[in-house]
């Protein structure tokens, strides 16, 4: 008797020589794993979800445009609203209802300790903005002066009674849960609120510094994603597997070009480069300053005879943008690592779902705030003047004289001008 040689039984010795028709993805993919490693752009998948955040991101663009125009105190409105939903978002990480129930009004603590941030922030960035926009009406300057003299006592106050709070709402099953929430929060007032915090600083300094870098941020992730895309091969860093090297030092040398030339555009317009000392939104015009005066340079012999330029105009401000473009470029993306991070060890794929295609409001601000700081605090070291100027001084006697004491130093000093006019003729 024959054996049926059509039957599916397969001997062992033959199990590993069987077969099978490949399908048209698996030949593409194996095709572009000759070198070992899978360009993202092989990925059909992928063009769907580059869509979906073009769209996505020309729409933040136009938006983020149109609120620029707007002014400073719109830019304000838009990073307090940025802050209002990353703080929602981040505290949703740790939410666990069953607890929650236990604890009626214990999400309100949060917010409470979060607008109490605020007031002690923004009391402390805009006081000379708030004053100079109400000393036209001496009730309110009164009364404004009043508040910010005492700020930082109503600050405390309020942080003291959400503590006090906080244990009276302290319950035997819930410890863990309650002191978790409680470090939670104060984590998210210093990395999140804090960091961005300085965006607002950097707008009222002249829109330029909150500007240059924010876009500096916007170019260096929207390069790194092309790069990446239709080059990446070489993995950068464990903690975000799609990240190439490619698309890191493209990013790079583009925002750095980026930053030189998107500097003299910028520093062209008033609107841009001009402080604002008050909280209006009317048109902005000022003396620019140094740093926005062009400066020329002779090229002689370090450019071939063909080249048709042989000088220069360029803004000093432009070789301080180089810091900017270089910081943004290698420091900033790793509050993006660190946000990575952050996401595996909560086993999250994004902080949220608001944005389509770039996930939560935290998902696109997380090399924003560590650039924001950045920027403040290089502008204060090497940008803003270093003496006693007017405004400084004008600050000083605001906040800590009152109206009574600001009339009398008003006396005074017309009377000191009044005896050297004297003296003089």
């Amino acid at each position: 008797m024959q054996k049926d040689t059509g039957s599916g039984d397969v001997s062992p010795s033959h199990a590993g020589r069987v077969r099978h028709r490949r399908r048209p993805n698996e030949t593409a993919t194996d095709g572009n794993r000759a070198n070992g490693t899978v360009l993202l752009v092989s990925d059909q998948n992928k063009y769907k979800s580059m869509l979906i955040r073009t769209y996505s991101t020309l729409w933040m663009i136009g938006g983020f445009v149109f609120v620029v125009y707007m002014g400073h105190l719109y830019i304000w409105a838009m990073v307090v609203v940025i802050q209002i939903f990353m703080a929602t978002e981040l505290f949703n990480l740790l939410r666990r209802s069953s607890e929650e129930k236990q604890l009626p009004g214990f999400r309100l603590l949060n917010w409470h300790f979060f607008f109490t941030a605020m007031l002690f922030t923004y009391g402390r960035f805009l006081s000379r903005e708030l004053v100079n926009t109400v000393t036209s009406d001496h009730l309110l300057y009164k009364l404004v002066s009043g508040l910010i003299k005492y700020q930082m006592f109503i600050c405390y106050f309020l942080y003291i009674a959400g503590f006090v709070w906080f244990i009276l709402t302290l319950k035997k099953k819930t410890y863990n849960y309650q002191f978790k929430q409680y470090a939670w929060t104060h984590m998210i007032l210093l990395t999140v609120f804090a960091q961005s915090s300085f965006t607002v600083a950097n707008i009222f300094e002249g829109m330029f510094w909150f500007l240059l870098p924010a876009s500096l941020i916007v170019i260096n992730d929207i390069a790194a994603y092309l790069f990446g895309f239709f080059l990446g091969r070489t993995p950068l860093i464990k903690l975000s597997p799609k990240k190439t090297w490619e698309g890191f030092i493209g990013a790079s040398v583009t925002t750095i070009i980026s930053a030189f030339l998107l500097a003299n555009v910028m520093g062209h317009f008033q609107w841009l480069t001009c402080p604002r000392k008050d909280l209006s939104t009317g048109w902005l015009t000022c003396d620019p300053g140094s740093m926005f005066k062009p400066e020329h340079y002779f090229l002689g012999d370090w450019v071939p005879q063909w080249f048709p330029w042989k000088e220069v105009f360029l803004l000093p401000v432009q070789w301080h943008a180089l810091a900017l473009g270089l910081f943004a470029s290698i420091i900033a993306p790793f509050g993006g690592f660190f946000a990575s991070g952050f996401k595996r060890a909560f086993k999250i794929k994004d902080f949220g779902d608001s944005i389509p295609g770039h996930g939560g409001i935290t998902d696109r601000m997380d090399c924003q705030m560590v650039m924001a700081v950045f920027a403040y605090i290089y502008h204060q070291s090497f940008i803003s003047p270093h003496n006693f100027s007017v405004d400084t001084i004008l600050d000083q006697i605001v906040r800590n004289l009152t109206y009574e004491e600001q009339k009398s130093l008003y006396q005074q000093l017309g009377e000191i001008f009044r005896e050297r006019q004297f003296m003089q003729s």
